[in-house]
């Protein structure tokens, strides 16, 4: 997930900026086909999904690498 976060920020991102100089990713060329003001809207909406993916991915794996810490502790302390 905090990877797909990572490419939804760099595509809208990167997407507000270049509509600036005139260019688009192919990817996302249907977004003006409402009007500037709403391929705006589409293009920052598509930045903050990504952040708010990346923020879950990334508290996803803590609590996953937390657990798994739990887990060598419990089975080093059986061993003894």
């Amino acid at each position: 997930m905090l990877e797909l976060g990572k490419f939804l920020i760099l595509l809208g991102v990167g997407s507000f900026a270049l509509h600036f100089f005139e260019y688009e990713f192919r990817l996302l060329m249907w977004i003006d086909t409402w009007g500037e003001v709403m391929g705006n809207i589409i293009r920052v909406s598509i930045a903050i999904l990504g952040a708010v993916l990346c923020y879950i991915g990334s508290s996803s794996r803590e609590e996953a690498e937390e657990s798994f810490d739990d887990i060598e502790v419990k089975s080093e302390s059986a061993e003894l």
